[in-house]
């Protein structure tokens, strides 16, 4: 038998030595990834409702579809609740800020807008957008999960747009956020049908209306009524009790 020629054996070798040095790198981006992950966590980590967990910070941009001005309908739903120029409103759980700009434009600079959230990140990713757009009119607050901090008295309407199956005590949250209404202030929910068209949480994370119905009655509001313009969501309206 000859012996092997001295260019196999230099090419196995060679081989051999990217395969070692490709084990290594897979190795190191392992790891590499793991504590990115890690240290995300800790940079953000996810309270627990009822429900589920609270939205990712870092999935805000999931709420930023091209196509989302056409079917979330923003106008219409701010005439719906009788938002005007001028107007003071709450966006409550604004995440990044996608209503809240819309609000900020729409009532104009006469106008004010209270950005709230449980999650320091979302407060900040809205602190930045409105310096960038330019929204002087904007306030944010970051509130807890029971309690919005909104002024009292203050505001003509309140949005909630999918957000409610994060509430960890929605009857308190509400009864609470009644308190910054105006007399004849409104409060609007809007969240996904649970016909799983169209974009939105998985089914298990949407909410039946009729659970909020029941909620807010037991808040003090009363629905004044509900809305059936938009296509993948119910919007219902609630006034003071």
């Amino acid at each position: 038998m000859k012996p092997p020629r001295p260019c196999v054996v230099l090419c196995v070798m060679l081989a051999l030595t990217a395969s070692i040095c490709l084990v290594r790198v897979s190795a190191v981006q392992a790891t590499r990834v793991a504590a990115a992950q890690q240290q995300q966590q800790q940079q953000a980590p996810q309270q627990q409702s009822p429900h589920g967990k609270l939205f990712a910070p870092v999935d805000l941009g999931l709420l930023e579809a091209r196509d989302r001005d056409a079917w979330q309908k923003p106008e219409q739903v701010m005439l719906a609740l009788g938002i005007a120029d001028g107007s003071v409103v709450g966006d409550l759980g604004a995440a990044g800020g996608w209503f809240t700009i819309r609000l900020a434009r729409f009532v104009g600079p006469n106008g004010l807008v209270y950005a709230e959230d449980v999650q320091k990140q979302m407060i900040e990713a809205i602190e930045r957008r409105v310096k960038r757009e330019g929204l002087p009119n904007v306030r944010t607050v970051l509130g807890d999960t029971k309690d919005p901090r909104l002024p009292a008295n203050k505001l003509d309407a309140i949005l909630i747009v999918e957000t409610y199956h994060e509430m960890e005590d929605p009857v308190t949250l509400l009864r609470n956020a009644a308190k910054a209404l105006k007399p004849q202030g409104r409060i609007g929910i809007i969240d996904y049908k649970k016909d799983g068209l169209g974009p939105g949480p998985s089914l298990e994370d949407r909410v039946d209306p009729e659970t909020i119905l029941r909620d807010a009655n037991a808040a003090g509001l009363r629905l004044l009524k509900r809305e059936n313009f938009l296509p993948f969501q119910f919007f219902l309206v609630f006034g003071k009790g």
